[in-house]
């Protein structure tokens, strides 16, 4: 719908008042055998969706036939060895992203313990078939090796070995008339799980040959990746790690492709997941080209019935993350890259492997406090100081770094087992040089926003929400970001009908994001499954 407080205008819409997506998923077994597809229309695909996504049919078919020890797969799969870093395919509906495999799938366990796969085939870009894209063929093997479970004496032992390995690569055309394009390009990584009663570490590393592409800006430099995580729990006490380190480690079946399409592997961003509305404002997008950073948590219970804890003991949960950019030395080399002598390009750059430098891409310090007072009262307490350098990570070049404070409160009250009431408060304050800028641009400032939802369960639920950028230093851009939504839920099947305004903004699953522009309309969302 137009919204002149928005600058949508009818011209902006341009006919297309309406938008559909929409997919059905069928799966059918007989014993050993099952075989399903997946049918999808984007018509055309909601704001937010790549517009190459409009269309409909059958991007995903397959037929698997599983054995006790062995299986295959043919058509369309999704797979992942490891954390990813060497291979994963996935679908995320929120972003409308997919990278599935459309080829061939084998699994062969030769005793318990041992898992070996191996893949070929590839991968879906939108609609696009793949003779007429000549995207890369992507073929691969891991192997998966359970000591526990492959060891008599180690069954049911309180140390836990699990090591693996893997290979990937693709193959593409080189196509270029300027550059020495390479056509077989390999990612090759090792892992090991180590556990000891409620202690348990987790590394991956991975090595990727030089991959010149429009990720990189076609630098000839080889690619690595170092993913560790730690935790331990015990009653009432857990502690968790996690450290990361990428180098050149973005992996494309089409090497000329930038966007949110045919990543080969996926790097993990262990920074925190915000679910709520203002402290999910600024979401942290993983930066293949380099970068390197940690996340720390910690969660504690103190006791039920203790002086401190009452009745019903408290939650409390503190967490700090970070990510830098990697410490870059040029270098200057003659590498050959063209068919001409002077044709000549850089290896990129040598790094410290443990060096961090400028910018600090993110970080986040949080502190969350979860009590119940009584049997029908509740509240979470959230609060979370942010760096978010949005030249970076969403492309805004010479915006400054936004530091924010966010603060959350969270209450529930149960009339009784079937009746709710939730509503939230928020506020963010965000500190910085944004008042100094000559500033068109939207979602700058401070922040409130509220929350009301009231349940009636199991079936009913109606909810109002608004997000106010009262703090914009542009007074025309201090607007109400409002919300209604009104939900039906009966055994698998929800209904749920909204109306309000959308910011404009980014979206981010598992550091994987998708922009998504204002608007202003209804939406309706059914799913259901039988």
């Amino acid at each position: 719908m137009p919204d002149s407080a928005l600058g949508i205008t009818e011209k902006d819409i341009d006919g297309k008042n309406f938008a559909f997506n929409g997919f059905a998923n069928i799966t059918y077994t007989l014993g050993n055998f099952s075989a399903g597809l997946r049918y999808e229309a984007y018509l055309p695909p909601l704001l937010g969706y790549d517009v190459r996504l409009e269309g409909q049919g059958l991007p995903y078919l397959w037929a698997m036939y599983n054995h006790e020890k062995f299986s295959i797969t043919v058509g369309n799969f999704y797979e992942q060895f490891g954390n990813g870093l060497t291979f994963r395919t996935y679908e995320e509906w929120q972003l409308g992203y997919d990278n599935s495999v459309n080829g061939a799938r084998v699994t062969y366990e030769p005793i318990k313990g041992i898992l070996l796969k191996a893949i070929y085939g590839t991968q879906r870009f939108f609609w696009i078939n793949w003779e007429s894209n000549g995207r890369g063929i992507v073929k691969g093997i891991d192997g998966e090796f359970d000591f526990n479970q492959m060891v008599n004496g180690m069954h049911g032992s309180n140390f836990r070995l699990i090591l693996g390995a893997s290979a990937v690569s693709k193959y593409q055309i080189a196509t270029s008339k300027f550059y020495k394009e390479p056509e077989n390009v390999s990612n090759i990584g090792g892992r090991m799980m180590i556990g000891y009663k409620g202690l348990s570490l987790n590394a991956e590393y991975a090595w990727k040959v030089n991959d010149p592409s429009a990720v990189n800006k076609y630098i000839y430099k080889d690619g690595e990746a170092l993913f560790v995580s730690f935790s331990y729990s015990r009653k009432g006490f857990g502690f968790s790690g996690m450290f990361k380190r990428y180098d050149n480690m973005s992996y494309k079946s089409d090497r000329n492709v930038t966007a949110n399409a045919l990543d080969i592997n996926f790097l993990p961003p262990n920074t925190e997941i915000h679910t709520y509305m203002l402290t999910g404002m600024y979401p942290y997008a993983t930066q293949p080209n380099g970068e390197i950073g940690f996340q720390l948590q910690i969660n504690y219970t103190i006791p039920k019935k203790s002086k401190l804890g009452g009745k019903y003991g408290i939650g409390i949960m503190v967490n700090y993350s970070q990510a830098n950019n990697i410490k870059r030395n040029p270098v200057n080399d003659t590498t050959p890259v063209g068919n001409l002598w002077w044709e000549k390009r850089t290896l990129g750059w040598k790094s410290p492997f443990f060096e961090f430098s400028d910018p600090v891409f993110w970080q986040d310090f949080s502190i969350e406090i979860d009590k119940k007072f009584n049997k029908k009262f509740s509240a979470i307490f959230h609060y979370m100081y942010q760096t978010f350098d949005i030249a970076v990570l969403q492309g805004h070049d010479g915006w400054p770094t936004i530091y924010s404070n966010i603060g959350v409160v969270d209450m529930t009250y149960k009339f009784n087992r079937n009746h709710a009431l939730r509503w939230e408060l928020q506020g963010m304050w965000n500190e910085g040089k944004q008042d100094s800028l000559n500033l068109d641009q939207e979602n700058l400032g401070n922040w409130a926003a509220a929350l009301i939802e009231y349940t009636v369960s199991p079936h009913w639920s109606i909810s109002v929400w608004d997000q106010w950028n009262y703090g914009n230093p542009d007074e025309a851009l201090r607007l109400h970001y409002y919300n209604f939504q009104f939900a039906y839920t009966r055994k698998a099947t929800r209904i749920a009908l909204a109306y309000g305004r959308q910011r404009d903004g980014v979206i981010c699953v598992g550091g994987v994001c998708n922009y998504v522009p204002k608007s202003n309309g209804f939406r309706v969302t059914i799913t259901s499954n039988f």
